[in-house]
């Protein structure tokens, strides 16, 4: 891992305070700059196309190259009757009808749920399961399913050549619960699955049933169409990615891991980012990286008694003033030479007017300080300049810090003898879990050592007069990143996932959309696939120009748009076809 000078254990003498400017317009999580290019070259008549990398078909700039839009190229009259079947009202009408279905279905998914078959509440995804067969049959018919861990949902479309590397297409079935206080403030019923016109209405709707139902949706055109794959091509859905994916994706991964092998996946393709516009640009940023996640419980142990005889500080008290230094002395933010959203700023700096001069300097600064290997300075003025624009963007590139669970106490006149604080870390790329370690056990040292008590950090001890520090759960690292070069290490006139899926999303949305990787503050599924492709992409590929922000997920009055579902459908159309044409 590199060393990340934001996130140096702070001691009195080294205060990391800073003060947070109110979120500008960036509403989101994610960005980089992908080095960009080719243009392909096909043969219908050949069964597998070679692609070649042309320097007259880049967008070039120095940081910052496009590939140009990238339409499949085999085709057959029948294909080129469907893609145009999908531009239609009829598929329009069908499309809201399939989705409004799958809304109307409350597969909610709750943290205490039990295990699968112990818990009458996951039996709402046999409903769901059953719906999707109806709904689907041709997919049903011509796809393998199996049943992982009895909700999971596995299908396999064999392809022609069993030499070529799978393609792996994810989406989850679950959706956060509606709780019943929050049912008056929805405008219309949060499981009616409401179509008003232009958006479809209700809890899933843009997280993650849309995409979920766009996948089956381009499969069963495809098939209808008499598409057969040369490139296997597998659908996995997990059920419970609103929990942290143990019982669905842990168990689809695991079992495809035993099936295919390491690294057996060409590239996967999963919810996560959308296209935004920032810098008067716009950005298709789909995710190629994760920031890790860590919850550490923090337990104050100090005498009790009765409340009517207070010391001058009991563990309620003590365990405050501990939050308080937490919030006191945050992360600071650090760009990592292989943080995304670097590249995202280059990209910018080159190709949006209304990019930030003052910005644009200090990345001249960056590069300039690169070339000449000069010594790092110890503050990184581009990470706490970029930092400004407000937290949405600042925890792109900073490790974050929040106390979300405390109990103490049992009665109003008995001190407490044992309080209990859970802070969730989510961890900078270019960081680690074990710099969150050594940073919140410097800051519980102090509170220790002002109080007289033992400090247990990290060793599974705890004993009375005492504040001890244990990871919650298990500790997620940062994901690797996704590879964004623009052609093979091995062979440059063959296009990577990444090409693909650029030169895909331009060929739907024209070549006024930049592509540039992004980075997730937020976890999916993938957590789980690491070790089936290195090529993992967290996109949400529907783009709706009037509708700013993420439609309402996890909130009330959660919707998507009709027309960037559609796109969806469509983009998933080409893709399957694109990376099935590849040389990879």
């Amino acid at each position: 891992m590199a060393k990340n000078w934001g996130e140096q254990t702070p001691t009195v003498s080294q205060s990391t305070r800073r003060s947070f400017k109110g979120p500008r317009i960036l509403g989101l999580a994610l960005f980089y700059l992908a080095c960009w290019g080719c243009l392909r070259y096909y043969n219908n008549e050949r069964a597998t196309p070679q692609w070649y990398l042309n320097p007259s078909n880049f967008e070039s700039k120095a940081r910052c190259l496009q590939v140009d839009p990238l339409h499949p190229g085999r085709t057959t009259q029948e294909l080129d009757n469907v893609e145009s079947y999908l531009k239609s009202e009829t598929f329009r009408n069908i499309e809201i009808k399939r989705l409004s279905g799958a809304v109307q279905i409350p597969t909610q998914s709750f943290d205490d749920m039990g295990d699968v078959g112990a818990d009458p509440r996951w039996d709402i995804f046999y409903s769901f399961a059953d719906y999707l067969r109806k709904t689907y049959p041709l997919t049903h018919a011509t796809l393998q399913l199996e049943k992982i861990h009895e909700h999971g949902l596995l299908f396999s479309w064999a392809g022609t050549d069993p030499s070529l590397k799978p393609s792996l297409l994810m989406a989850h079935q679950d959706v956060v619960p509606v709780p019943d206080s929050t049912v008056g403030q929805w405008q219309f019923p949060p499981f009616a699955g409401h179509y008003d016109g232009k958006f479809i209405w209700g809890r899933g709707a843009s997280d993650c049933k849309n995409q979920l139902i766009a996948i089956l949706s381009a499969v069963e055109a495809l098939i209808s169409a008499d598409f057969a794959p040369q490139r296997t091509l597998i659908l996995s859905f997990g059920f419970d990615e609103e929990i942290s994916g143990q019982q669905g994706a842990k168990h689809l991964s695991a079992y495809l891991l035993s099936k295919l092998g390491h690294n057996s996946i060409a590239a996967i393709i999963d919810e996560g980012a959308v296209n935004v516009k920032s810098w008067a640009a716009n950005f298709a940023i789909p995710g190629v990286a994760e920031k890790g996640a860590v919850d550490v419980e923090i337990v104050v142990r100090m005498p009790g008694g009765h409340s009517s005889i207070p010391p001058k500080h009991n563990g309620i008290g003590v365990a405050s003033e501990l939050i308080t230094l937490i919030e006191a002395k945050p992360y600071e933010p650090h760009l990592a030479d292989e943080n995304p959203y670097l590249d995202l700023l280059y990209c910018g700096a080159e190709h949006a007017p209304n990019f930030p001069r003052h910005l644009g300097k200090l990345l001249e600064k960056r590069s300039s300080r690169s070339q000449t290997c000069s010594k790092k300075p110890k503050k990184d003025e581009l990470a706490i300049e970029a930092a400004k624009a407000g937290p949405e963007i600042e925890y792109l590139f900073t490790s974050s810090v929040a106390v979300d669970i405390i109990h103490g106490g049992v009665k109003t006149n008995a001190l407490p003898e044992r309080t209990q604080i859970t802070v969730n870390h989510r961890i900078n790329v270019g960081s680690s879990s074990s710099a969150i370690k050594t940073h919140i056990a410097s800051l519980a040292a102090q509170i220790a050592h002002k109080y007289n008590l033992t400090l247990h950090a990290f060793n599974g001890t705890e004993t009375p007069s005492s504040i001890t520090l244990t990871y919650r759960d298990t500790v997620l690292e940062p994901a690797p990143v996704t590879p964004t070069s623009i052609h093979s290490s091995s062979n440059n006139t063959r296009l990577t996932p990444f090409s693909i899926l650029a030169g895909t999303t331009r060929a739907l949305y024209g070549k006024d959309l930049l592509v540039a990787p992004g980075i997730m503050t937020g976890n999916t599924d993938t957590r789980y696939y690491w070790n089936l492709s290195e090529h993992i992409f967290r996109y949400g590929p529907g783009w709706d120009k009037e509708q700013v922000g993420l439609g309402n997920i996890h909130t009330v009055n959660e919707k998507v748009g009709v027309q960037a579902h559609i796109d969806t459908v469509r983009w998933m159309w080409s893709w399957i076809r694109n990376l099935d044409e590849a040389d990879l």
